[in-house]
């Protein structure tokens, strides 16, 4: 039998060929660390199945084989260190503006880069403001040991989402400096709910959080977690600055030249379904640049099936894309953000699913967005609704009213553009409220 009193969890059974009770006492926090144990296990467990089937799992299992190893060889101890860690490579995009301005201000530091996804990993493993690029060793308490055992780092920075407890609890044991920046927090999240005292204990740990926003703040206020500050989304500074990059395609020449051209990024099967009614409609001028979210050949294939106008696939290219074609699906991973310079209009792929992808690349070259329903969670898609720079669609003759309305009136598609530019203009200096914490912080 197992009942709860005050802080501790008792758990009583008779003893075999006895009629005496042993009873064990174990405090919640203790219940909690051996759970969390077990469910880190029982993940990893998952990982070794679904490795068999799922090239992804695969990569993720693969990727962390003899790693201790690789990374023992790799250090050098006398060096300063600071680690950043990126769940995947939404995240790393997310913390590169700090990264970057780090490397810039404390030239005396290495710093180590982990990921905890392939997605992540295997697409930046060559970045090159890096000095060691890792793969996370799992979360638990050997792992974690062995691991601030090699490297040693003077501070530890995690990106928006990535909470692992034993890793936590490890960098506030050795009194490492430990950040998360771009934290974005909702009510429904676990550290929230009546349960949730345990995880909130461990948010704690951090030596500090930089937010995004005033909600998110009073959130972990309410909570007890005073070890906060509003700074904003490093996002916009990324963003800003890839606007700011010299970055051409003088094989798009011909196909963009005085042209109005509408780029949908990170499109899935349900978003391309309502771009299509636009882009084969024989009375249409407008070209299109379809970066899909998937990029396996036979779903490019169909989709170049479906579309009645000429298309070109960017990987078939042996030179330029040809004057007269309408449609360039993009089936290279990397591009999209520095395509955006290109769009009059941009469509944002994922909202007909758990939720829309990054519009920020798009809106600092002042493109208006256009995504579906589900960007509820999104704070920058409700800003930008609200001040007119972004239009969520339903279907696809509410995206061709809404696309026709821009493209046949330039005022009203030059004030939505103006609303992008100035929506980044604002929002921009996260880095710098980092770099300049980290400063007091760090020798």
């Amino acid at each position: 039998m197992l009942w709860v009193h005050g802080k501790r969890i008792f758990v009583q059974r008779r003893l075999p060929g006895s009629y005496e009770c042993f009873i064990f006492a174990a405090t919640k926090p203790l219940l909690m660390r051996w759970l969390y144990q077990i469910f880190i296990l029982i993940y990893q467990a998952g990982v070794l199945v679904v490795s068999w089937f799922s090239p992804k799992a695969r990569l993720w299992r693969q990727g962390r084989k003899g790693q201790f190893k690789k990374m023992q060889a790799a250090f050098a101890e006398r060096d300063r260190l600071a680690w950043f860690h990126c769940a995947s490579l939404g995240e790393f995009e997310q913390g590169r503006p700090v990264i970057e301005a780090f490397r810039k201000e404390f030239p005396e530091y290495k710093v180590l880069l982990s990921f905890f996804s392939p997605s992540g990993f295997e697409i930046r493993k060559n970045y090159e403001q890096a000095d060691y690029i890792f793969y996370l060793p799992l979360d638990t308490r050997a792992n974690v040991r062995r691991f601030l055992n090699i490297w040693k780092p003077s501070v530890a920075i995690f990106v928006k989402y990535e909470f692992w407890f034993n890793y936590l609890n490890a960098l506030h044991e050795r009194r490492i400096l430990s950040l998360v920046i771009s934290a974005n927090f909702r009510p429904g999240q676990h550290f929230f709910r009546p349960y949730g005292k345990w995880f909130r204990r461990q948010l704690k740990k951090l030596s500090f959080i930089f937010v995004q926003n005033e909600k998110s703040l009073k959130l972990l206020q309410k909570a007890g977690i005073t070890n906060a500050a509003i700074s904003g989304d490093t996002r916009f500074d990324r963003v800003a600055a890839i606007a700011g990059q010299p970055v051409n395609f003088p094989q798009f020449d011909d196909f963009a030249r005085d042209s109005q051209i509408l780029v949908a990024g990170s499109t899935w099967p349900a978003d391309e379904a309502l771009l299509l009614p636009l882009i084969n409609n024989p009375a249409g001028k407008l070209k299109f640049i379809i970066a899909p979210h998937e990029i396996q050949p036979q779903h490019i294939q169909n989709l170049k099936r479906k579309i009645k106008v000429r298309t070109e696939i960017f990987s078939e290219l042996s030179a330029n894309v040809p004057a007269d074609t309408r449609v360039l699906i993009i089936d290279r991973i990397g591009m999209l953000s520095g395509l955006y310079r290109l769009g009059t209009l941009a469509y944002i792929g994922g909202g007909f699913g758990r939720g829309i992808h990054n519009i920020l690349e798009a809106v600092t070259f002042g493109l208006p967005v256009f995504f579906g329903p589900r960007h509820q969670q999104f704070a920058e898609a409700l800003e930008l609704i609200e001040r007119g720079g972004a239009f969520p669609v339903h279907d696809a003759e509410t995206l061709e009213r809404g696309v026709k309305a821009c493209i046949e009136n330039p005022v009203a598609l030059q004030n939505a553009s103006a609303v992008c530019l100035k929506y980044i203009a604002v929002k921009k200096g996260a880095t710098d409220a980092i770099i300049d914490f980290l400063k007091k912080q760090l020798p």
